[in-house]
Order: C-alpha cells, then sequence, then structure tokens
C-alpha cells in the first residue's frame, strides 16, 4: 500500500471533530497535504469561502438519488452537513464547514467518505 494510501484510509476512518466559530480553518500547508488523497474533488471559492466540490456521474435519477440518500445518511452520522444537488444522472456534492466559513480537515473526511460511498 503506497503512502497516499495509507493517508487516504486513515481520513475514512477519521470521524468528525465538533467546529464552532471559533475553530481554525484547514492551513495551505495542510491542503497541499490532504488534497491530493481526493484527488477528484476541486476547491472552489464561493461567497469568499472556499469549498471542496465533486460531482458524480451516475446512469439515471434513481442512482443518483440513491446516492444523495446515502451521502445524506453518512452526513447525519457525522454530524456534518453538505450542499446536494441532485439531477438527471449525476449528484454535485459540496461540502465545507458553515461555522468558520471555510474549509476544515472535516471536509477533507468527509470528501474521502464520499468517494467510498460513490466507489
Amino acid at each position: 500500500m503506497a503512502k497516499g494510501d495509507l493517508i487516504l484510509a486513515n481520513l475514512t476512518q477519521e470521524k468528525c471533530s465538533a467546529c464552532n466559530k471559533d475553530s481554525k480553518p484547514i492551513s495551505q500547508e495542510e491542503i497541499a497535504e490532504l488534497k491530493p488523497q481526493v484527488p477528484e474533488w476541486n476547491i472552489k471559492e464561493v461567497d469568499g469561502q472556499s469549498r471542496l466540490e465533486r460531482t458524480y456521474k451516475l446512469d439515471n435519477f434513481k442512482q443518483a438519488l440513491d446516492m444523495t440518500n446515502k451521502v445524506g445518511e453518512l452526513a447525519e452520522s457525522e454530524g456534518h452537513h453538505p450542499a446536494l444537488l441532485t439531477e438527471w444522472g449525476k449528484l454535485t456534492v459540496t461540502w465545507w464547514t458553515h461555522a468558520i466559513s471555510g474549509l476544515h480537515r472535516n471536509d477533507f473526511i468527509m470528501a474521502a467518505k464520499t468517494d467510498n460511498l460513490a466507489s
């Protein structure tokens, strides 16, 4: 197993930590370390906030809806909730930490866990 695989495996086994307005956003160094572990995710700026976003291609609306529900169940179990856009044949998932208006390690954990659901 490659070093990157170990980090990804660790991300999927981590639990989200509780965040509040005093929590610190992830540093650029941490982003540089974690981003390669979720390579299909893009970092986007929306309203001045960094967010992780990925669109999953699916075969039809039923598969997109099923995936939406799986991500929703995951979000509830972790207490960390994304924006979800369900369309025919695709699901767009956007993770960011609302309390700090930006990215936290939790977002990378959830991106890795979302990828696990999709595989």
